[in-house]
């Protein structure tokens, strides 16, 4: 039992990590820079949460914030919550508003970003991250037993949900706080950052979405945050935008830019 929550604890860090830190704040803002190899790193513990294609994920999350909660938002809960929690996601391709050719110019270059994207047709690509994401599993279950191989498959799981569920509740202002006067919905939420590794203070992400640090004051913990703090002082980071909780960074979000 002890060996099953261990892997459980560190796949979960590392599946969620992977998706805040390389999914989110790294390919979706640049709001950061690092090698490669630190880059695939954390990409490819997202992936195997079952998060997507790279490209998709980025492409998709970049259109949210240019269209925040309008009809042209991918996943707004003011146009269904079943749309915002995963409807959004069984279409077939990309709307022609959303081109990952002009959204992501920077990804599509990316041989294997490209690869896993299988195309732009999203059903295969699904197809590709859930066939990867299960042979994973096989494999650890034949180097290292059932016990690890279901920890792992479990926290993947666990982590797929959590991004979903923040596109809604950081979206229903009833339930959570605003720090900054934005003209959309995002509301930070503590319980949600709890889960998601700090992506829950979603209110002061759309207020500085290029931030590498989404937790601003000193009671919102933001452990992917601290995380990229400890890359950049062991040289894995070489570069990081931040956002801070002073007057300036109200000043700032009265017109709201990316810090990218």
């Amino acid at each position: 039992m002890l060996v099953f929550f261990i892997t459980f604890v560190l796949s979960y860090l590392w599946h969620g990590m992977g998706t805040t830190i390389g999914y989110h704040r790294l390919l979706s803002h640049r709001s950061f820079k690092c090698q490669k190899f630190v880059e695939y790193f954390w990409v490819i513990g997202g992936y195997l949460a079952f998060e997507g294609s790279p490209l998709w994920w980025a492409t998709i999350h970049r259109a949210h914030h240019k269209f925040t909660d309008t009809q042209l938002d991918p996943h707004s809960p003011r146009y269904g919550i079943k749309n915002a929690y995963f409807g959004w996601m069984t279409m077939k391709c990309y709307p022609p508003h959303i081109d990952p050719n002009k959204v992501c110019p920077d990804l599509i270059g990316d041989p294997l970003y490209r690869f896993l994207d299988q195309g732009g047709d999203w059903h295969r690509a699904h197809a590709l991250v859930a066939a990867i994401g299960v042979s994973f599993r096989v494999v650890l279950w034949v180097l290292f037993g059932w016990k690890i191989a279901l920890a792992s498959m479990l926290a993947g799981l666990t982590m797929l949900q959590i991004p979903l569920l923040l596109n809604v509740f950081c979206h229903m202002p009833k339930l959570g706080y605003k720090t900054y006067a934005m003209d959309d919905d995002s509301v930070n939420v503590w319980w949600v950052a709890l889960l998601a590794h700090g992506e829950g203070w979603h209110n002061n992400h759309h207020a500085f979405p290029g931030s590498a640090r989404s937790g601003l004051k000193s009671y919102e913990f933001d452990l992917s945050w601290l995380t990229l703090r400890l890359m950049r002082s062991i040289g894995l980071v070489s570069a990081m935008n931040e956002a801070t909780s002073q007057p300036q960074a109200k000043q700032l979000a009265d017109h709201p830019r990316s810090l990218r």
